[in-house]
């Protein structure tokens, strides 16, 4: 992600896409995704749906810089299932999603660039039915405050309108809030005029 990209793709909500060669036949499942701990309970569900399926073949990106991916085989050559899954999120420049390509055999080897496209063509007919969101790179801060200090700091709030996520207002205040990354810079050093604030970093989202 560059310096001044603040956005990322992702998709809405699960979608499936089939495609069908030689008598095999091969279900795409995508996923919104945020945590790789997930992929396990997934992956035993659809497991449970297809118990007569040769293979669950998936691939993932995570994060809103695209740095993080896995992809698995399963038991497909090496390159074959994994990789072209994840070539299509590539090419769609989407992340935060996880695809799952399940296989039912035909009984006719597809051989290697056979089943490249066969994975790639499944993955591609449910991303094809996606609807794709554009995100903005969010930062959560936290910030505490005296209470004397409330009025200044919730006119920054509604001005920049911040979304909060926690508050707790007592003699000694804090709030927990979202601020695109653009407006990171701007936004904190309004809240740094205001004397005796203390801000901390928390994490991207």
């Amino acid at each position: 992600m560059s310096l001044f990209e603040d956005t990322y793709r992702t998709i809405l909500a699960p979608v499936e896409g089939v495609f069908r060669d030689k008598g095999s036949k091969f279900i795409a499942y995508a996923y919104p995704f945020q945590k790789e701990e997930a992929i396990k309970d997934i992956i035993a569900q659809l497991k449970s749906m297809h118990p007569k399926a040769r293979h669950h073949c998936w691939a993932y990106r995570l994060t809103v810089d695209r740095s993080v991916f896995r992809i698995n085989d399963d038991g497909e050559p090496s390159g074959t299932a994994g990789r072209p899954i994840l070539n299509v999120l590539l090419s769609n420049d989407l992340t935060n999603v996880l695809v799952v390509v399940v296989r039912y055999f035909g009984g006719t080897l597809l051989g290697v660039p056979g089943l490249i496209n066969a994975y790639k063509s499944a993955t591609k007919e449910a991303i094809d039915l996606a609807e794709v969101l554009t995100c903005t790179v969010n930062d959560v801060y936290e910030l505490q405050f005296d209470y004397l200090q409330m009025n200044d700091v919730m006119r920054i709030v509604k001005d920049s309108d911040l979304k909060i996520y926690s508050q707790e207002f007592d003699t000694s205040c804090k709030l927990q809030f979202e601020i695109r990354k653009l407006q990171v810079n701007e936004i904190l050093g309004r809240f740094e005029k205001i004397e005796g604030v203390n801000l901390r970093f928390i994490r991207t989202i």
